[in-house]
């Protein structure tokens, strides 16, 4: 039986890794993106650059690759005020959550995946959030994601798997992570093309990668990096759901 896997795809260093991953995994992978009018939505155009550029640069893994989907949800970003969303400050609120928080972003996302998969045929469901580096934001908690896993299976009366190949993965073990999937190759493809800058500022390069070297996306980025250059070896543990 072919495994097929579906796989939220933004254009960030963390999606792309873990279609990386998906593809090392599954026999036929899908993607699928969201514009929900994003400030950083250049990351939009990052996800077309590479796919576009996996075949040259991991040619066995991209014979998994299958078609793209792009979802519209302009609603999401309609009723969300956040500085994602908005040309606001990013800062934190008092309850200690980022301005960059956008609530229900991940259980919407993956509300619309699992129905693509669904039709797909898809069993397998891929993202890249993360509980190890993160900026505090609750949707994407392991918690969070085997509960999502439990209603969507019920609710859907088939039984889905969630994948969050790096959950308990730091930025650096991620970059670390990228190389041993690809080699050199994919490693620079996803500092090169990937986008994480929240500002969507692609007129800087730095050595980790384009953004405004500011924001917390980009310090965090920056951070893992520089810390994968310390122990490039280092691609962290081996949870996957």
């Amino acid at each position: 039986m072919t495994s097929r896997a579906l796989v939220l795809f933004s254009g960030g260093q963390d999606s792309t890794v873990a279609l990386a991953w998906a593809l090392a995994r599954f026999d036929s992978v899908e993607t699928v993106g969201f514009d929900y009018g994003q400030r950083h939505r250049v990351e939009l155009a990052c996800r077309d650059t590479i796919r576009d550029r996996l075949p040259a640069v991991a040619p066995e893994l991209s014979k998994r690759l299958g078609p793209d989907h792009m979802l519209d949800l302009a609603a999401l970003g309609a009723i969300s005020d956040t500085a994602l969303t908005r040309d606001s400050e990013i800062a934190f609120t008092d309850a200690g959550l980022p301005t960059t928080f956008v609530p229900g972003r991940n259980l919407i996302f993956l509300t619309f995946a699992a129905a693509l998969a669904y039709r797909r045929h898809a069993r397998h469901i891929v993202l890249g959030v993360c509980e190890t580096d993160y900026s505090g934001y609750p949707d994407c908690r392991d918690d969070t994601i085997k509960a999502m896993q439990v209603a969507l299976g019920l609710g859907l009366d088939r039984r889905l798997v969630l994948h969050t190949p790096l959950m308990w993965r730091d930025k650096a073990q991620t970059f670390a992570l990228a190389r041993a999937l690809g080699g050199q190759p994919l490693l620079d493809l996803v500092v090169e093309d990937s986008h994480s800058c929240y500002l969507g500022d692609r007129t800087k390069r730095h050595d980790w990668g384009y953004g405004c070297g500011t924001c917390p996306a980009c310090e965090l980025r920056a951070r893992g990096y520089a810390a994968y250059l310390y122990s490039p070896d280092d691609s962290g543990p081996s949870h996957d759901s």
